[in-house]
């Protein structure tokens, strides 16, 4: 009788140890690491990073992902100090960094297209007839939007010299040309949406031809040393997040409207000006940044740089991440 007394407390102590294993184990697995990812602002480029949170796919990932809204001057001592430990984006103010001689890398780009044309009066048909007309840009001169215009211009045999280029303020660009003041501006959505619906017509598609990345995933250097699984997990979560917004639209217009307070009109032609510019597998390129470098480079800033790749992009992880999720990578 005591034996049999103590054999049944011994299998209720297993049992009851066993279900505190198996309660624990759940619990493990329910942590996800906790990371905090700047954001300069709420745009088009951001929208692979807010998919991936609202969709949860950061938690598929075992991860737990705050996104900050950040400026990058800010953005660079707060991922020094630890205190920040991802960047979302690709732009002039980590790529200066860089170039300042800051280990910072971009690893993962979203867009590999800028998404800007030039709309101008309907009485202008080509880009000959603009010579020495005035054309506007967003942001200031040696910004991106002014240098995508003039690397399309480049491409196309044309000096930009020939035009009269003006920097104005984002939200006065449509009225000068209504008004007459410009000939012709660079826009893209969804004000350019705004203009072609004024009876502005698109003359030059400049995302075509001009490569350069925005949006992405920029790092420290150590950090792709010390935890490139973490890092890998997070390009892997945008990635997949930029995979699912190709095969919905309406989710994607749904996540738009919401995110950029967009009409469902505007929130679907930029859907489909979006998909143009998107890289298929992430990777960064050497043209890419390049361009980037140039866009800093023209506002009298690093002239005397000649960086290599090497010294602003780690393809490595995105390679790997592309090659797992089934991208044919060289």
């Amino acid at each position: 009788m005591i034996h049999r007394l103590v054999a049944v407390r011994l299998f209720a102590l297993c049992l009851l140890t066993g279900v505190f294993a198996l309660s624990s184990s759940a619990t493990a697995q329910e942590i996800k690491k906790k990371i905090r990812i700047a954001n300069s602002a709420m745009s088009v480029t951001s929208l692979p990073l807010v998919a991936a949170r609202d969709w949860n796919i950061f938690h598929e990932q075992g991860l737990d992902a705050e996104i900050i809204l950040m400026s990058p001057a800010i953005t660079v001592p707060a991922m020094i100090s630890g205190e920040i430990d991802y960047f979302a984006g690709v732009g002039p103010g980590v790529v200066s960094a860089s170039l300042s001689g800051m280990p910072f890398r971009v690893v993962w780009v979203s867009s590999d297209r800028v998404s800007y044309s030039l709309v101008a009066n309907p009485k202008f048909k080509n880009l000959q007839d603009l010579k020495g007309k005035k054309i506007g840009v967003t942001g200031s001169l040696g910004a991106t939007n002014h240098v995508s215009l003039v690397i399309a211009l480049e491409k196309l045999g044309m000096s930009p010299k020939d035009f009269n280029i003006l920097a104005l303020p984002p939200t006065e660009m449509v009225r000068s040309l209504e008004s007459g003041f410009l000939d012709a501006v660079s826009l893209n959505p969804p004000a350019l949406f705004l203009a072609t619906k004024k009876g502005f017509p698109i003359i030059l598609d400049i995302g075509s031809l001009v490569e350069m990345p925005g949006g992405g995933l920029t790092v420290l250097d150590r950090d792709i040393k010390s935890k490139p699984d973490e890092v890998k997990r997070v390009i892997r979560a945008m990635q997949s997040a930029k995979d699912a917004m190709r095969k919905s639209k309406d989710r994607s217009v749904d996540l738009m409207m919401r995110l950029l307070k967009m009409d469902r009109e505007s929130a679907a032609g930029t859907y489909d000006v979006f998909m143009k510019t998107l890289s298929a597998d992430g990777i960064p390129t050497r043209a890419g940044m390049d361009n980037l470098v140039k866009s800093i480079q023209a506002q009298g800033r690093f002239v005397d740089k000649k960086p290599a790749f090497n010294d602003i992009a780690a393809d490595r992880l995105a390679k790997e991440v592309a090659k797992e999720l089934g991208y044919n990578v060289h």
